[in-house]
């Protein structure tokens, strides 16, 4: 498999928010978003190819019960299922960052397994990409997040999540695009649109460290 960092920090972002974790980052991505952060999982990558079997050995090794499986894209690794299926097995809590674009329906019989799915808005230029059936899977142990730019993007993510009624099947997330929206315009729309269950979810390492550290 083609890993390009493994660390342990917080959990950024999502529902373990705040939490540690493992993190797997993953070479590569079919995507290509314009506000993109790790650009460098496949711009000119630099990776290791690792076996499945060493990169479990380092999550025992670790000590931390939550994995999350990133990237670039990891459901578009080869045998990204056996490594989920494995960590599983350990009884790691296992968090998979996915695009959205990703059909998740294969890897639902997998334990332990989370999905925390992107819904890629109109200033990313990569909404055409979403797969919308993946909202007849998730469930309240998964979340979509809906990284927002613009007003635009905010009234597209209601729109969203009223048509495929998200809030009611799963953890619904509005995350801004690191400086380029304003919180409080956020906040307003949360409470102008009476979206009580719907979360304001900040990428807190990018608070903690320099926005552009990496392995944190």
């Amino acid at each position: 498999m083609q890993v390009i960092e493994k660390f342990v920090s917080i959990n950024g972002e999502g529902l373990k928010q705040g939490e540690l974790a493992t993190f797997i980052r993953f070479s590569n991505c079919n995507l290509r978003c314009s506000f993109c952060d790790t650009k460098y999982s496949f711009e000119n990558p630099v990776w290791t190819d690792e076996s499945i079997d060493s990169i479990v050995e380092y999550c025992v090794k670790q000590n931390v019960k939550n994995v999350t499986l990133t990237g670039g894209e990891p459901l578009i690794q080869k045998d990204v299922d056996i490594l989920m299926a494995r960590l599983s097995r350990l009884g790691f809590n296992v968090e998979i960052e996915t695009n959205g674009s990703i059909n998740i329906k294969d890897f639902l019989n997998i334990d332990n397994v989370s999905f925390t799915l992107d819904y890629k808005l109109p200033v990313s230029l990569m909404e055409h990409k979403m797969d919308t059936t993946n909202y007849d899977y998730v469930t309240k142990k998964d979340s979509v997040k809906f990284v927002c730019g613009t007003e635009e993007d905010l009234n597209r993510a209601l729109e969203i999540m009223k048509k495929y009624d998200l809030i009611n099947k799963t953890n619904c997330m509005i995350s801004p695009v690191f400086g380029m929206i304003e919180l409080p315009s956020i906040v307003d729309f949360l409470i102008k649109n009476n979206l009580n269950s719907v979360r304001l979810c900040l990428q807190i390492h990018k608070v903690i460290w320099d926005p552009n550290k990496r392995g944190v």
